[in-house]
């Protein structure tokens, strides 16, 4: 099969969160089972040198042999963030993405040879299935070009005022609530759903979750009138890049079976971040986008209870400013107990991974997650709630079977989490139990093997109806 991956952005060109990584590893992956892939994104002033924004396209390569393509756009491109600033998105996003899902559309002709599967991925590429539809009745080059749609987090849909509807390109009549009109907006997210040919989210439990009132975030009727073209097909992830016997940011390396320099991580963490270098408390790790999602509201009204707890919290992330400037404070009232680093910074990241002994996901929803992989690889306990793909992979460890890879909060409160959190303190008390649980999660695998024989699975259903 020939496939071009489409979207905003690919690691390790540009991220801002787990989409990347994704788009970043699936090619190479789909590469490995003998498929043609190509990947196209945006040029960014993160990619490159700036004077390469006088050039029309530039290439690299990642995986064997898979071709990256950057589309070159100075006015859209050449800024320092991908989406917008702390105060909010850039006002011409729609202008943005439209250019960019109609010049990869134009480029994919260019290029001579038809493909077989368009894979767009979020909203910003939401319009692309919108134009292969219309196209591929009125131009033979498209005609068996068939597309699927991934969401990643439902709650980023790409809405838009309809009077800038003329900026998308197309029929005014596809402004219609079955199409592309959302209470009164344009909303590029339901595009995407409803004019590709397969739809697919990033785990099994979160394609079930979005088809209901209490996750579907207006969605969840559109997303039931496509079930059965929507499937969950859970990420994988890079173990050529998440591997503390192999990675690069860390000296000295372990695996399950030499952990002793954990320890010589967990107080390098606590000397940086200006905690007291204790060995005996556990140290409870975050690393992620700080918003709404990942809970911080509830860590938020239980911090005073968790600081009377022999714990160590270590944050690490970029974000909204309510909760950059709450974290903050935190460390602020107990800076002998909690450290904050407002970025994201990859080698930091290893670090706390590596220095860390449980791992907080206390997630309202979690569309899959990466974190709980990462943290379990690197011999991190995650503590998390269960919500979407924290369901498909973490298992609550039971006292009394000797089963499981994670703690799973029994409810989604602070006496949810405190409960967690007690339940982890006194594992890591009981060291000889803590290490044959830390050793089973390092041998957990979900690879990109997998799901890239899952996708293929999907692209195959669309080109049955070529």
């Amino acid at each position: 099969m020939r496939i071009a991956l489409v979207a905003a952005e690919v690691f390790p060109f540009a991220k801002t969160g787990g989409l990347a990584d994704v788009c970043g590893a699936l090619p190479a992956a789909l590469e490995n089972l003998g498929h043609e892939v190509i990947v196209i994104m945006p040029y960014y002033r993160c990619v490159g040198p700036q004077q390469a924004f006088n050039e029309r396209a530039l290439t690299a390569t990642i995986g064997r042999n898979v071709r990256v393509f950057f589309l070159i756009h100075k006015e859209f491109f050449n800024r320092a963030g991908l989406y917008g600033t702390r105060t909010g998105d850039y006002p011409d996003n729609l202008d943005r993405f439209s250019f960019f899902c109609h010049q990869a559309l134009a480029f994919l002709k260019e290029l001579g040879t038809p493909f077989d599967i368009v894979h767009c991925h979020e909203w910003q590429t939401g319009l692309l299935p919108v134009l292969l539809k219309e196209q591929g009745g009125q131009d033979s080059f498209f005609a068996r070009t068939r597309t699927v749609f991934t969401i990643h987090n439902l709650a980023y849909q790409g809405l838009f005022p309809a009077e800038q509807f003329a900026k998308l390109g197309v029929g005014q009549e596809l402004f219609n609530d079955r199409q592309l009109e959302f209470y009164g907006k344009i909303n590029l997210m339901k595009a995407g759903i409803v004019c590709s040919d397969y739809v697919t989210t990033v785990s099994p439990q979160y394609a079930r979750e979005i088809q209901t009132q209490d996750f579907g975030c207006w969605l969840e009727g559109v997303l039931k009138s496509r079930r059965d073209r929507l499937t969950g097909i859970l990420n994988g992830l890079d173990y050529s890049h998440w591997d503390p016997l192999t990675d690069g940011y860390l000296e000295p390396k372990y695996d399950g079976q030499v952990m002793s320099a954990k320890h010589v991580h967990k107080a390098r963490l606590q000397e940086e971040l200006g905690l007291e270098v204790l060995p005996d408390i556990p140290v409870f790790g975050f690393v992620g986008r700080l918003c709404y999602q990942k809970g911080l509201d509830l860590l938020e009204s239980a911090f005073e209870e968790l600081m009377r707890r022999p714990v160590q919290l270590v944050f690490q992330g970029r974000g909204e400013d309510k909760y950059q400037n709450m974290l903050l404070r935190l460390a602020k009232w107990s800076p002998q107990k909690c450290g904050v680093s407002i970025r994201y910074d990859e080698r930091a990241a290893h670090r706390i991974y590596a220095g860390s002994d449980f791992f907080l996901m206390p997630s309202i929803y979690e569309p899959c997650g990466l974190t709980q992989m990462i943290s379990l690889r690197y011999g991190a306990i995650p503590v998390t709630s269960h919500v979407g793909g924290l369901v498909d992979t973490v298992t609550d460890i039971a006292s009394e079977t000797g089963h499981g890879n994670g703690i799973v909060m029994s409810t989604y409160s602070v006496a949810g989490l405190l409960e967690a959190v007690d339940r982890a303190v006194g594992m890591y008390y009981q060291q000889e139990r803590m290490q044959a649980f830390v050793r089973h999660g390092m041998s957990c695998r979900w690879t990109w093997e997998a799901a890239a024989r899952r996708y293929v699975e999907c692209y195959e259903t669309c080109l049955q109806s070529a």
